[in-house]
């Protein structure tokens, strides 16, 4: 009895070491693409080069990145299929370079989520070190349905709630996107119950079904180009967008230019100063009330409407207190 535990347990351990030992091989294989488009983002290198900075970061990050030849031209071949990056050869002047890549928010997204990753996997004991924001967005277990629900062009239903009432209606929709912002994720589809497009948060949505039944995307939903101009989740509801301009003070435009506000956002003005911006989008609570999070570090020069609409915002706030 004694021999046979014991011989279970080995081969326990065994099959816990193997599983460990993929784990690790796919951590190592997986961080090295990123290393390798990392470095040549910087600058051409040679296959020495790379080879050079990929054993610096062994040492550093506690793993092996040290490849062969053979091994690192099977890496091209994984970064240009997963990431949409070609990395090519020069043989005039022997070093390899970044020839084309599609630009993104998903893979920039995928490729900080990796730099982050790897930086948390350098030792067992960095908790003192790190420190989060304990704010975790909700609803993000139904990430992966809804995604094989968009892909797969499946009908959902779901129970949803709003903030400002008690009441759960279940809603059965067409999804076609998701849209992360300000911590949150939301889902973009059309509502059966009236045909409309629709944006739903996904921290008050529970008790997701995929069904069975199919829908076919209408040729004319462009979720991209729908919210181009809108800052934030909020639709437009035909509003067309405008130009706006916007001041800051010099410490917080340092900010506001190395974090943009808005894919439209244009320096137009950037002295000792001052800063300014010009956006063009359309005027929705959401960008509101990003603007009045800038306080007296922002002011705001046209359009005339958005000035008067501030006034209104910061007047009923100094109510509150009087």
């Amino acid at each position: 009895m004694f021999i046979f535990k014991r011989h279970f347990l080995a081969e326990g351990e065994s099959r816990f070491v193997e599983l460990n030992i993929r784990t690790m091989s796919k951590r190592e294989s997986t961080a090295r693409l990123i290393l390798i488009v990392n470095k040549l983002r910087k600058k051409h290198s040679t296959f020495q080069e790379i080879y050079d900075y990929l054993d610096e970061e062994s040492d550093l990050q506690e793993y092996n990145f040290r490849v062969s030849k053979r091994t690192f031209q099977r890496d091209l071949e994984d970064i240009r299929s997963i990431y949409n990056i070609d990395i090519q050869y020069n043989y005039s002047s022997k070093v390899y370079f970044i020839e084309s890549e599609v630009e993104g928010s998903m893979t920039e997204r995928m490729l900080e989520a990796f730099d982050t990753f790897n930086a948390l996997n350098v030792s067992d004991r960095i908790a003192q070190f790190i420190h989060f924001e304990n704010r975790r967005p909700k609803g993000t277990e139904n990430l992966y349905g809804i995604v094989h629900a968009i892909k797969n062009k499946k009908l959902i239903t779901f129970s949803y709630g709003k903030f400002w009432d008690n009441f759960q209606t279940t809603r059965t929709l067409e999804p076609y996107a998701l849209k992360e912002f300000n911590n949150r994720w939301y889902i973009i589809g059309k509502d059966s119950k009236d045909e409309k497009i629709k944006t739903f948060a996904l921290d008050r949505l529970t008790d997701l079904q995929i069904l069975v039944r199919s829908f076919t995307t209408p040729s004319s939903i462009d979720v991209e180009a729908h919210f181009r101009n809108c800052f934030g989740i909020i639709s437009p509801n035909g509003q067309e967008p405008q130009k706006i301009v916007l001041s800051f003070e010099p410490h917080q435009g340092k900010y506001i230019k190395t974090l943009p506000l808005h894919t439209t956002q244009q320096v137009i003005k950037d002295t000792e100063n001052e800063l300014q911006i010009e956006l063009h989008l359309c005027v929705t609570h959401d960008l509101i009330m990003e603007l009045l999070s800038h306080g007296a570090t922002m002011k705001v020069l046209e359009p005339v409407s958005l000035i008067e609409r501030m006034k209104e915002e910061l007047s009923a706030a100094l109510r509150m207190y009087n």
